[in-house]
């Protein structure tokens, strides 16, 4: 079978390494790559930057990958949808609601595949957890929280910390639940200067009434990315920097002690961290893509999850705004 013929437009921080997995990955190969603003990181190769998605277009590609400002995915995105050129843009789908749907609409009235770059989903360690909640492993689950903090990326200056990093939590949440955002109700903060917000912390309900809790920043000066999934039977601890995955089961204390003899608590029990594959996350996420494209399943993000990520991001802003909590059908 032919290889599918990838362009990438867009070769900064993240487009760099869209590069190098695309030229590991078996199945396709970098036809092209396009950046206006030329090859910062050198990761061309013998290719000629192009100044133009046309470009691209006109060189014959099978599939895109979008990895610039999320101020230009729309144009991009439906540019390339036009072509009929699959394409993988990164996270958020787009700065808004209204264009996130354009851009869902122009991909799936012309039945080709749109996936969305929320790459923690394709973290081993996240991927193993939800594994091993469908296997029931946990028991039913109460709660998730996320704490996602580190220094500020000087490349983000179009969107706060909401839909640029905040999305990464709001999808992986309701991946790990299985379940929508109900509510939301938030606070963000702007210490930093710039025109958009470096810091949030919010709260929400699920439909499947999990409720969750998240602490999201562009202020810290370490890095963490940490998601712990609490349920009957103990709680998962994932750390999406390591790819690490511990186990913490609860221990049933029994007592002689009248007054609290009907009390059904916990108490610490047993810890155990897993031991598993520990692929990188962008390379799973381009298989997938890949195997969309070619029919063979592959667990994408859907564009359509990436719009419904963005509702939730817009509400966690209006929450914000108006200090009260939200709906997100809102």
């Amino acid at each position: 079978m032919a290889e599918l013929r990838i362009g990438l437009v867009g070769l900064g921080m993240m487009g760099r390494h869209h590069a190098r997995v695309i030229r590991e990955t078996d199945g396709v190969v970098l036809a092209g790559v396009a950046d206006a603003m030329g090859d910062p990181h050198r990761v061309a190769g013998d290719l000629e930057v192009s100044n133009s998605v046309e470009d691209l277009i006109s060189a014959g590609i099978d599939a895109a990958v979008v990895a610039v400002p999320t101020v230009f995915h729309e144009d991009l995105a439906l540019r390339l949808a036009d072509a009929g050129i699959h394409t993988l843009v990164e996270k958020p789908i787009s700065g808004d609601v209204e264009s996130s749907a354009r851009i869902v609409e122009a991909f799936e009235s012309r039945g080709l595949v749109g996936a969305v770059g929320h790459i923690e989903r394709f973290n081993p360690a996240l991927q193993n957890m939800r594994q091993r909640i469908e296997a029931g492993e946990l028991g039913d689950v109460y709660q998730i929280a996320t704490r996602r903090q580190g220094p500020f990326p000087s490349r983000i200056a179009d969107v706060g910390v909401v839909k640029d990093l905040a999305t990464h939590d709001i999808d992986l949440t309701s991946w790990l639940a299985q379940s929508p955002f109900a509510t939301v109700s938030a606070h963000t903060a702007l210490r930093s200067g710039r025109e958009f917000e470096d810091m949030v912390s919010f709260t929400a309900r699920l439909k499947n009434h999990v409720i969750t809790n998240h602490l999201v920043n562009w202020l810290s000066p370490m890095k963490e990315r940490v998601t712990v999934v609490t349920g009957e039977r103990g709680a998962f601890v994932a750390d999406t920097i390591s790819s690490d995955l511990t186990f913490f089961e609860n221990g049933t204390v029994a007592t002689e002690w009248e007054s609290v003899m009907a009390f059904r608590g916990v108490s610490e029990g047993s810890m155990l961290r897993y031991a598993f594959a520990k692929r990188e996350p962008l390379r799973l996420e381009h298989e997938a893509f890949r195997d969309a494209i070619l029919g063979l399943g592959g667990n994408i993000v859907t564009m359509r999850e990436g719009l419904q990520n963005v509702r939730v991001a817009e509400a966690v802003l209006l929450s914000a705004l108006q200090s009260r909590t939200v709906n997100v059908s809102e």
